[in-house]
């Protein structure tokens, strides 16, 4: 992996993806948001101290629904130019400014939620009946009424959202242009090490004495900055707290699961159960690593190593689009077609440059197609990752054609079904199309064990049962320091890794390198969506097409229904323990078939 990135102007269009599907110019980008202060005005002049009747609030929120969409376009079109070039001056500026525009835009449109919650209920319900693009909006008003703040406090809170929402940008700068990771040497030799290299290379190298000196060189440089990282993490929660008790909720738990239409039941259910069943199960795994490599003793640092570091197929971009269409081509012609605009629209932004964001994610603005950005290194696993985010890209697609943009988006507790949903459609076609070669299919399987569900039963698991502390400690009225932290990140490790793992010095920092944290209580619903996919996917191994056909009416419904009633129409009943068991045995098998193509393969 070359360290030496080009600069963005350099790239090969063709690995770029092509933002001109939102607006053709920077006239057209202008334009927008010119309308979108025209449109804001004029729905303040129309409506503000009229919403009391049924009438006024429904004219109001087709109006504000417009202006929704012409805010999304504009604000995706502002923040994708700087996710793939952080260096460009003009982008960033061009990004901060319609930050401040649309902050303002959204403060003084405030008052049509207060005023539409303060009406009686007889007056919204009747608004719901004349409207059923509006209705759901309306439903979930209704549903915060008892949590609203007088429309002042609620004005003043949506003024101050730049500043309420800065300590994630905080944190990013520390991580991404403050902390200096220079070089470690192992040996005489030196290596390079940034935030990126460790997460993408060293974390997975296979010579030990590399991988963990780079393991000590990045916590090392991780702790230089913990008081100052814990501050912002303390303000954080801090604000949540506030923002909890003026809104009447006993906890900062049910205040952030309230958005997510969650039971708090199902929250606790989703760690505990892990904590508890998971653990056996990965000890199993590490173990296996432990004996593959050799390893005098298993430590922290040596869980990201792979079962069969020799044996990852090399595969181009062209490649990668056959196999992500033929993988998924089992979700029918529709999606089919999706894939192909994808690839042939420039949707995806493959290119690996300078200043560009690391990870993958996928965009999905209202009245455009979806956008993915990945950093694309010619390997196999990049097809999984590809797969997800195209999961997520396919979701939207197909619940922007069905639904407007105030019903287009589900809870948070669902958001990563349909993205792991493909990673697990992926490994069903590698397997079958290399049904006889027994390291290809160990190779998918373990990708499947030590990528997907790692990643989303393991990695973000801990996180959010560490998360749980820290919120119990602020709930009680306490404050969290670094020191604090540590403890519970370390506690946490141990509790789960028990005596198959020793948890190395600086490992209890690992808190520091997660964003998650400051998007609410997002990390333990990646194994809750992984949970719903799991069952999906297994149901249609066993039912074959029908259970798509149920989970494509699943994509389309977008927001319009609970996660439990998204996972009802699945064909998934999440009330109850079983689907979660369930998973976590399936996990368990999966290991337990790795170590017996292991032992085959050795012979």
């Amino acid at each position: 992996m070359s360290t030496h990135l080009l600069e963005r102007k350099d790239v090969d269009e063709r690995l770029t993806w092509d933002l001109s599907g939102i607006f053709k110019t920077e006239e057209d980008y202008e334009e927008a948001v010119k309308k979108a202060k025209d449109l804001a005005d004029e729905i303040e002049k129309e409506f503000k101290g009229h919403l009391n009747t049924p009438k006024n609030i429904n004219r109001c929120l087709d109006k504000y629904r417009k202006l929704a969409e012409i805010l999304t376009l504009a604000g995706n079109y502002a923040f994708l130019s700087v996710a793939v070039d952080q260096t460009n001056t003009y982008y960033l500026e061009r990004q901060s400014k319609f930050r401040s525009i649309a902050a303002e835009i959204e403060s003084r449109l405030s008052f049509i939620e207060s005023e539409i919650i303060q009406q009686e209920e007889e007056v919204i319900n009747k608004a719901i009946e004349g409207s059923k693009e509006n209705a759901n909006y309306l439903k979930e008003i209704l549903r915060k009424k008892k949590h609203a703040l007088h429309p002042e406090v609620e004005k003043a809170l949506s003024a101050l959202s730049p500043v309420l929402d800065v300590f994630d940008d905080i944190y990013n700068m520390a991580k991404l242009a403050d902390m200096d990771f220079g070089t470690f040497k192992v040996e005489d030799k030196e290596y390079p090490l940034s935030f990126s290299l460790f997460e993408t290379k060293w974390e997975y190298e296979k010579e030990t004495e590399v991988r963990r000196a780079a393991f000590e060189a990045f916590y090392k440089k991780l702790k230089e900055y913990q008081h100052t990282v814990a501050a912002v993490y303390q303000a954080q929660v801090q604000k949540e707290k506030i923002i909890a008790n003026l809104r009447g909720f006993d906890s900062v738990i049910d205040s952030l699961l309230f958005p997510q239409k969650v039971e708090r039941e199902m929250y606790e259910r989703q760690i505990d159960l892990i904590m508890e069943h998971l653990a056996p199960h990965m000890r199993k795994f590490a173990k296996l690593l432990q004996r593959i490599h050799g390893l005098e003793e298993m430590t922290f640092a040596d869980l990201k190593l792979e079962v069969d570091p020799d044996f990852e197929p090399e595969v181009t971009i062209e490649e990668a689009k056959n196999y992500i269409q033929e993988g998924l081509s089992v979700l029918g012609e529709d999606y089919r077609e999706m894939l192909r605009r994808a690839f042939d629209e420039r949707w995806i932004d493959f290119a690996a440059n300078k200043g560009k964001s690391t990870g993958a994610f996928c965009a999905t603005p209202y009245g455009a197609h979806p956008y993915v950005l990945i950093n694309w290194a010619d390997k196999m696993r990049e097809v999984f990752v590809l797969a997800h985010e195209l999961g997520h890209a396919g979701h939207f697609y197909l619940a922007h054609q069905h639904q407007n943009i105030f019903d287009s988006r589900p809870s948070l507790y669902f958001i990563e079904a349909p993205s792991t949903m493909n990673e697990l459609l992926m490994a069903n076609y590698l397997m079958k199309k290399n049904s006889n070669d027994k390291r290809m299919k160990r190779w998918v399987l373990s990708t499947l064990v030590s990528r997907t569900y790692y990643h989303n039963f393991v990695t973000h698991l801990l996180e959010a049962a560490y998360q749980r502390e820290v919120y119990r400690i602020i709930d009680e009225g306490g404050s969290v320091t670094a020191p604090t932290l540590n403890k519970i990140k370390r506690e946490v490790l141990e509790k789960f890794w028990g005596d198959a793992v020793k948890i190395n010095e600086g490992a209890e920092l690992t808190w520091m390198r997660q964003p998650h944290y400051y998007m609410g209580l997002y990390p333990y619903t990646y194994s809750a969506g992984l949970t719903i996919a799991t069952q999906v996917n297994k149901r249609y191994l066993q039912e074959g097409q029908k259970a798509l056909e149920d989970w494509k009416e699943v994509l389309k419904a977008g927001g319009t229904k609970t996660p439990l009633e998204l996972a009802q129409m699945a064909g998934v009943d999440i009330t109850t323990e079983k689907p979660l068991l369930d998973t976590i045995q399936y996990i368990g098998d999966m290991i337990d078939e790795i170590i017996r193509l292991t032992d085959e393969i050795g012979k």
